[in-house]
């Protein structure tokens, strides 16, 4: 072989090597995320980040779940738990709308509207027990996170079934994201499959365990 085919490929493989690291590095993905409509650039006059602009970082990759087939379950310390359908929360809660921004511990932030239900709305229909300080929440892929109940009451906290005005894919947590404004991104708990009322204000979800802060609050740094 030639010396300048040896080069010409050396050189082809260093350009393809650049190019998986800067895929890796920007999140891009090879085609856009289908989604159910036309989503919204700009809402009341703020310009809103793309359902395309998130980097994919969960534990397990995106988690498909069947609308059909989907149940939250409401558990722990409430005194009416309940096992509840998408379409059959979607239809008994009231939606609400806002803009929130994530910001995610790798550097990067996206400005988002969002539509949901209050957990609010959530605690008042299955009755939280006094003695319930925090709520647990559980993904399909095992991810956990939890939040102090005052928080959520205070802050008018969604869990989010819409971003910019279409369906939430797969790819960012259909049918349920919870949209945990003021905190770092990995309390922001996608695929949700159980809501869980409980008094152990210590408890430590995924990263938590991993030595991230427990309160993640956007103001300090991340790690305790």
């Amino acid at each position: 072989m030639k010396k300048n085919s040896k080069f010409q490929i050396v050189m082809m493989i260093i350009s393809i090597l650049i190019l998986c690291i800067s895929i890796s590095f920007t999140g891009c993905i090879d085609e856009p995320i289908q989604l159910d409509g036309v989503e919204v650039q700009e809402y009341q006059g703020e310009k809103l980040s793309s359902v395309n602009d998130f980097r994919e970082n969960s534990i397990k990759g995106p988690q498909e779940i069947n609308k059909d087939d989907y149940e939250l379950k409401i558990t722990g310390l409430v005194k009416n738990p309940q096992t509840v359908g998408y379409d059959e929360i979607i239809n008994n809660f009231q939606s609400y709308k806002k803009v929130v921004r994530l910001h995610c511990v790798e550097g990067w932030s996206v400005n988002i509207l969002w539509e949901g239900i209050l957990i609010r709305d959530i605690i008042d229909e299955v009755q939280a027990t006094d003695e319930a300080k925090i709520i647990i929440f559980h993904a399909e892929d095992g991810y956990t996170t939890s939040l102090p109940i005052n928080y959520i009451i205070e802050n008018n906290i969604l869990i989010a079934y819409k971003m910019n005005n279409v369906t939430l894919p797969i790819e960012r947590g259909f049918p349920f994201q919870l949209v945990a404004e003021s905190k770092w991104g990995y309390k922001w708990i996608k695929w949700i499959t159980e809501i869980e009322f409980s008094s152990n204000e210590s408890y430590e979800g995924y990263w938590e365990q991993r030595g991230y802060s427990n309160s993640a609050n956007l103001t300090k740094g991340f790690f305790d």
